[in-house]
């Protein structure tokens, strides 16, 4: 395990693959620790150099602030922002030595890969976008959100939240699999869920979008019912010449139910923007 400090909070962090090899650097979704990759990088290869981390409240890494309007009875953090989130990766980056990465952002985590782009341009070559928006629903919706989970956990939306994960065939079929990626989101700390629900309750990340000069590919399961394909199709209409794609069948998460695909999708535009050779 590695771990390193940016600013008030500490990250956790993994890197695989060849040192010289063009890198990829992953954001993940709200719930979620830096597991959620496995499967896409089996099917990646060594090809590339993955980095992937815990956002702040998340996994391994600390929550920051243990104060705020947002504090629940278990020392829930204060609410961060989206420009939190994006200092964290790009401290983390500037620590690792990266520079002009390919990112790879999946809900609130493509959110914070719009930002890294806007924010540290010198630190991407390219974005990859999954089922995310340059908003994503509505304050009330997020307000909601957050006093159900105040009052009664994470456990209290956990079924709502796996049914807009994971498409029905992937429920039926693969119980067992199902279940872990349960406790995963359960045992996320309050923290951090909540902090991150600020951020994307605050965050519009349109004009950014609008002003973002990288090769983009934006794409989304199908039967996403969290961001819907409407949703990532008007994000990709937002980026300059950035590309859109479908992954039928799959719903949220398309790196666990569909990794084969999305790393075909990925190889496909990595290598026709001549990323890989092109370092």
């Amino acid at each position: 395990m590695r771990f390193a400090r940016v600013k008030d909070v500490v990250l956790h962090y993994r890197i695989d693959g060849p040192g010289p090899a063009p890198t990829l650097v992953f954001a993940n979704s709200l719930g979620t620790d830096f597991r959620i990759w496995d499967g896409l990088l089996e099917h990646l290869g060594r090809r590339f150099r993955a980095i992937r981390y815990d956002k702040r409240g998340h996994g391994l890494s600390d929550s920051g602030s243990d104060s705020g309007p947002d504090s629940g009875p278990d020392g829930a953090a204060a609410p961060c922002s989206i420009a939190d989130h994006v200092g964290d990766l790009a401290g983390l980056l500037d620590r690792l030595g990266v520079e002009r990465a390919v990112v790879v952002g999946l809900s609130i985590g493509g959110m914070i890969a719009q930002g890294l782009a806007a924010a540290r341009p010198d630190l991407v070559r390219a974005l990859v976008l999954c089922d995310t928006g340059h908003r994503i629903g509505s304050p009330g919706l997020w307000e909601e959100r957050m006093a159900a989970i105040r009052s009664g956990g994470i456990e209290a939306l956990a079924e709502p939240i796996l049914e807009r994960w994971f498409s029905a065939r992937y429920r039926a079929e693969r119980p067992d699999e199902l279940a872990g990626w349960r406790n995963m989101l359960v045992r996320t700390p309050r923290a951090g869920y909540l902090g991150s629900c600020a951020a994307i309750r605050d965050a519009d990340l349109g004009d950014a979008a609008r002003g973002l000069a990288v090769p983009t590919l934006c794409l989304c399961g199908s039967e996403d019912a969290a961001t819907p394909p409407g949703v990532v199709r008007a994000l990709a209409e937002r980026i300059p010449g950035a590309r859109f794609a479908l992954i039928e069948g799959a719903a949220h998460l398309p790196c666990i139910e569909a990794p084969e695909t999305l790393a075909r999708l990925m190889l496909s535009f990595v290598e026709e923007q001549a990323l890989v050779q092109g370092v």
